[in-house]
């Protein structure tokens, strides 16, 4: 993995939203917005079951996600990746670090951390392979 620069590193211990692309079985990129952790050299992140996401990731696992830019399309975050589903991960609600990024999120949902966590069960691992700031 590429060095990342440390402006990138606070913005993704601290950035509550991430775009995650995907890619279709017709080869059209698929963008959506999620919560996530980063430990350094992955992404944590959860999925509800049997999503577009997961069949997504399932017939091709790259994937790239991005920061939203500041107000003037600069302070870009890109990384690049694979992700993969998985469940020796915990869930969401035994994350301290998550729980705590979350908990608004969490409340704004009308949701207890658990009952997010018993939604969103499926933990999805992205390995970065690059980063790229702009």
């Amino acid at each position: 993995m590429t060095e990342v620069p440390a402006h990138a590193e606070e913005r993704l211990r601290t950035d509550r939203t991430i775009w995650m692309a995907t890619v279709t079985a017709e080869g059209t990129p698929a963008v959506r917005p999620v919560w996530f952790t980063w430990d350094g050299a992955g992404i944590l992140l959860y999925s509800q079951p049997r999503t577009a996401k997961l069949r997504h990731l399932e017939r091709n696992p790259r994937t790239c996600l991005h920061l939203d830019p500041d107000e003037w399309g600069e302070d870009v975050v890109v990384l690049t990746g694979e992700a993969r589903v998985a469940p020796e991960q915990p869930a969401a609600d035994q994350v301290a670090e998550y729980v705590e990024k979350y908990r608004s999120g969490f409340e704004r949902l009308g949701m207890s951390a658990a009952e997010f966590a018993a939604d969103y069960s499926v933990p999805i691992l992205v390995s970065i392979d690059r980063v790229e700031t702009y």
